[in-house]
């Protein structure tokens, strides 16, 4: 992420393979779970207080995995645009500096995905709340700006905070309120972890690119306290996660069979020693995949806690 790069070099088509996993390395399919997981957590949620209404999940679902690949889509272009990505970039998705895609192609694209998820959102305001669509056009706003805009959130303290809120918490709460109509204290606290779950992973981005993005004038929070503090920080979000789940149980607010969570702690564990004593960015690529993977498998077996403990 360190030289600007002439578009007529890069975004030539002539040459290029392109089939259809250009197109689908584009999504950053790897991303794709952190709109995946609160969608199902926020459905099997409800599951104990009402009736699922299945084409209203799968309406959540697609809408919110649509406004994901999209602000990947902004990311790639914006990045491009301001000359942070090179073909020896690493953790990018690529399309634009090493297969060619003109930058107008993502950038138009990012826009039909964003256009496709309003027209779901309309269906899912139709079937619930009309509040939906301002919630909802927040949220896109959000994935448009994190990248996108004169001082994109991306390049600020505030990422990590931003995309645990949006990414965690409101999604859990729409999928939640889809199906119910409300929004409960418990829904609140049990979508709290993987907000956090979905912040570790910004900064986990941020710690793998924090000497690249300091030199391109990034002052994103691992920038600000420092490579080793970052760790420690995403080491102390893992932590809080999880006791964050023993306290939800001691207070029974949700049933002992949402700590299957625990099972991902060595996941955890491999993230955050896996940053410890590198500097390159390929050598933390593991542990990007690691707190990633995390994630995933935090929500997974939360989801089937949930779901557990109402059918027991």
């Amino acid at each position: 992420m360190h030289s600007s790069l002439q578009t007529d070099r890069h975004c030539s088509p002539v040459n290029r393979r392109r089939d259809w996993r250009v197109w689908w390395r584009l999504t950053r399919p790897h991303t794709l779970t952190a709109a995946f997981v609160p969608v199902c957590i926020g459905t099997a949620l409800a599951v104990h207080e009402t009736n699922i209404r299945f084409s209203l999940f799968i309406a959540m679902l697609v809408a919110s995995l649509f406004i994901q690949a999209a602000t990947n889509m902004f990311n790639e272009y914006y990045d491009f645009k301001r000359g942070l990505d090179s073909p020896e970039s690493v953790g990018i998705g690529g399309a634009i500096v090493r297969e060619g895609i003109h930058p107008k192609a993502v950038l138009h694209l990012a826009i039909s995905f964003f256009a496709i998820a309003m027209l779901i959102g309309v269906y899912i305001c139709m079937n619930s709340s009309w509040w939906l669509a301002l919630i909802g056009s927040i949220c896109m706003a959000a994935g448009y700006f994190y990248t996108g805009g004169p001082v994109p959130i991306a390049y600020t303290p505030f990422g990590e905070l931003a995309a645990g809120f949006f990414m965690g918490l409101v999604i859990i709460l729409i999928s939640f309120f889809i199906q119910t109509g409300e929004v409960t204290k418990t829904a609140i606290l049990i979508s709290v972890p993987i907000a956090i779950l979905v912040g570790a992973i910004l900064l986990a981005n941020n710690i793998r690119d924090l000497d690249g993005d300091k030199e391109n004038g990034r002052k994103t929070l691992a920038i600000l306290v420092g490579r080793n503090n970052a760790i420690r920080i995403l080491a102390g979000m893992f932590a809080i996660s999880f006791i964050w789940m023993i306290g939800l149980v001691l207070f029974h607010l949700v049933s002992v069979w949402t700590l299957l969570v625990f099972f991902s702690v060595p996941k955890a564990i491999t993230a955050t020693k896996g940053f410890i004593g590198k500097t390159k960015p390929i050598e933390m690529m593991p542990a990007m995949k690691a707190t990633a993977q995390t994630n995933t498998q935090f929500g997974f077996l939360l989801a089937i806690g949930l779901l557990i403990s109402y059918w027991l």
